[in-house]
């Protein structure tokens, strides 16, 4: 009897902790020791969004929900607008708009359509470890969907390119389904960048806002350079593992559904979660937007840490009654402008009060020369000069830390470096020639007539005797799936 009563006490005690530890948990927790995102890297963000608001808009010139300020773009500017008619169920719909203030190309894909069958279509076509890519998984419908939407659009985007003379960004952005879409076409066209006449890895960006669970981890850290994630503290989207289309399938059970998935992962260890390589992450560099506080009532001045995490890459669900809210587009706009308004402002101040104390300083040294002169003193002190406030790492640190923790953990299929495809090496190398005067100029081979992105995806595969599709580059059996 008294054996039974303590494992009932033991058993107690160890739901309540369990239970007090989930409910306690917020979202600010998964970033308390990231740095802060500068202004100048988090500047486009609130501007992606009222471009993804915008393709719900049927008329841009007489708009019927425009966001607070309104959209601030101009309607000539759009090049391109695609309809749930003009796509066919095969993407959500986008526009494409060409940003000649700022000299960007930028190509906006929609979230979700809960009345659309289609964008079921799109997740449900998926299966854990269906879709191997460039040396990891991704999500089977959201490449299908990436590839057909470069089937259409590469040539366009690379005629814009060309008549711009080269010089504008071109940048992926989406939300929630399109973000998943986005990030996978930014794999694609990384890889190919001679297919959109050679543009440099440099000038290719993207933005997944509110990010879908869409490639493995070793591919999510790879593309941190070029993929950038945002997500509003405590969205449920990017924190769960459970397969996109068992999330929207359950969408009006989703509190019971997020329950279990948190009473679940509880009992996997961190380690088993890392060496499966075909769980799905939130894709490239994490910007965590971050506006309440634990017992704290309302909403704060939001800040914005960033960072390229390897383990604890948003792997708690977060019980919270904002875990739907958070996922809006609507909110993630409101919040980033508040964010990068109030970043700009706390720098201004931090630079206004570093000048007031360096002016105090300069004071104070101008006087104790006088007095060192006065003294006849041989001594002569030098005013510090005012340096520059930078981050401790560069973004580039960050990228090449986060490959090489990737490598020491033992991510499958981790590079510590990034290799560029050998395509776009050998047209490096011709337009370095051709610069040089070695050699005229010449176009890539395929630059002529459409390029079919389905054939450079099979590239990267063979068939085995099976006839199952297997990497060509795994050249080590121990690590082939």
């Amino acid at each position: 009897m008294s054996l039974s009563c303590g494992v009932e006490c033991v058993l107690l005690l160890g739901c309540s902790r369990w239970a007090w530890r989930r409910c306690t948990y917020v979202g600010s927790n998964d970033s308390e020791t990231w740095p802060l995102a500068t202004p100048d890297e988090f500047e486009p963000v609130p501007r992606v969004c009222r471009l993804i608001l915008a393709v719900y808009e049927p008329d841009l010139r007489n708009p019927q929900f425009p966001p607070d300020g309104g959209y601030r773009l101009n309607p000539d500017w759009v090049l391109k607008r695609v309809t749930y008619e003009d796509t066919l169920g095969r993407s959500p719909p986008y526009l494409i708009y060409v940003d000649h203030d700022r000299k960007e190309i930028v190509m906006a894909i929609r979230g979700l359509n809960l009345a659309k069958e289609s964008d079921y279509k799109l997740l449900l076509d998926n299966r854990l470890g269906m879709q191997m890519f460039d040396g990891g998984y991704v999500h089977h419908g959201l490449l299908k969907s990436a590839v057909w939407l470069l089937n259409v659009e590469s040539e366009t985007l690379k005629r814009v390119w060309e008549e711009t003379g080269r010089e504008y960004q071109m940048i992926f952005v989406g939300h929630s389904l399109g973000s998943g879409v986005a990030a996978l076409m930014t794999v694609l066209v990384v890889n190919h960048r001679d297919r959109l006449g050679g543009i440099p890895r440099i000038k290719l960006r993207c933005y997944a806002l509110a990010p879908a669970r869409c490639m493995s981890l070793n591919l999510a850290v790879k593309y941190a350079d070029v993929i950038h994630s945002i997500v509003l503290q405590d969205d449920f989207l990017p924190r769960t593992a459970t397969p996109l289309e068992d999330i929207f399938k359950s969408i009006f059970c989703l509190p019971c559904l997020l329950f279990l998935v948190c009473l679940r992962d509880t009992f996997i260890p961190e380690g088993r979660k890392l060496k499966d390589p075909r769980r799905l992450y939130a894709p490239g560099r994490m910007y965590h937007i971050v506006e309440r506080k634990f017992c704290r009532c309302g909403r704060f001045p939001p800040e914005v840490r960033t960072a390229i995490p390897v383990d604890g890459r948003f792997e708690h669900i977060v019980l919270s009654c904002n875990a739907t809210s958070d996922h809006g587009i609507i909110w993630i706009e409101k919040e980033a402008e508040k964010a990068l308004e109030a970043s700009v402002l706390c720098l201004g101040l931090t630079f206004k009060l570093l000048s007031c104390i360096m002016d105090y300083q300069q004071w104070l040294t101008c006087w104790f020369l006088q007095i060192m002169r006065e003294n006849k003193s041989e001594t002569i002190t030098v005013p510090p000069k005012i340096q520059r406030l930078e981050r401790l790492q560069t973004i580039e640190d960050e990228h090449k830390d986060a490959l090489e923790r990737a490598v020491s953990l033992n991510i499958p299929h981790a590079v510590s470096t990034v290799e560029e495809p050998t395509e776009n090496k050998e047209m490096e190398a011709e337009a370095a020639k051709a610069n040089n005067g070695d050699s005229p100029k010449a176009e890539p081979e395929l630059s002529s007539r459409g390029t079919n992105w389905d054939e450079l995806v099979e590239k990267l595969f063979k068939r085995s005797e099976s006839g199952k599709l297997m990497l060509k580059k795994e050249s080590n059996p121990t690590q082939t799936q």
